[in-house]
């Protein structure tokens, strides 16, 4: 059997309702989820950061090590063209053989200068490390206890949250899908989920703009759907309110 409009606008109603009261069990989390999922995003970027420090000073040591072998297989180049410039014949293979210990006396200096550069990096990574280090266990020890928190609040809540949960669901059967589709586009569209609102004090309760008398006399012979002309809203009179109250 087909509904009336004001069998409509008592669902509607209802459905808000049940909703508010959801909104205002998570008003009392605050800002607690969103900055829980902050500290965990800001600890993966951190972890992210330490492994990324890790693997350049892995690099940093790896490339001090290579250095350092160069320089002695430089050292004992230099030993062995020394050796041999005692057996040289002539002065070209003098010039050349002293050339080879330039060289190599060249290399030694630039694996000298790039190790003091490494060791320079390595102090600088090593004192971000530590900073970073300092700063997850900083927002790992917030983030256990915004969770003990919001574990909290959660576990006071979560019983009567579920229970309005399935009185919702139950409640958008008696809804059509084309007011219902109405209702969920206007409840995410204002921040407090009014989607339905009252008369109050001869305004909208929504937006407090006032309700010519025409309009308000309309709204209560329940006849027709009737919004806001400011907000858009839905609106309902003070007696579907109170009969929903008292109901």
């Amino acid at each position: 059997m087909e509904q009336t409009v004001e069998q409509k606008l008592k669902a509607l109603w209802a459905l808000q309702s049940i909703h508010t009261k959801i909104d205002k069990i998570r008003q009392v989390r605050g800002e607690l989820p969103i900055e829980v999922a902050d500290l965990e995003d800001e600890i993966a970027g951190l972890d992210t950061r330490i492994e990324k420090i890790r693997t350049d000073l892995d690099d940093l040591e790896d490339s001090i090590v290579k250095r350092k072998n160069m320089i002695k297989d430089a050292q004992a180049a230099i030993k062995k063209y020394e050796g041999q410039l005692n057996e040289v014949k002539n002065n070209r293979e003098y010039d050349a053989i002293s050339k080879e210990i330039e060289i190599q006396g060249l290399e030694i200096q630039v694996c000298e200068k790039r190790i003091r550069e490494a060791e320079f990096e390595i102090k600088n990574k090593t004192e971000g490390y530590e900073s970073t280090l300092k700063n997850v266990d900083y927002s790992k020890g917030e983030l256990d206890v915004k969770k003990q928190e919001l574990e909290t609040i959660t576990s006071e809540t979560q019983k009567e949250e579920d229970a309005l949960s399935d009185k919702a669901e139950a409640a958008t059967t008696h809804i059509e899908d084309r007011l219902l589709k109405v209702y969920s586009k206007l409840r995410s569209s204002f921040r407090n989920g009014l989607a339905v609102v009252s008369i109050e004090r001869d305004s909208c309760s929504g937006c407090y703009n006032k309700i010519p008398p025409q309009l308000q006399s309309e709204i209560r012979q329940r006849k027709k759907i009737i919004i806001c002309e400011h907000c858009g809203r839905i609106i309902v009179d003070e007696g579907i309110v109170f009969e929903e109250e008292n109901g």
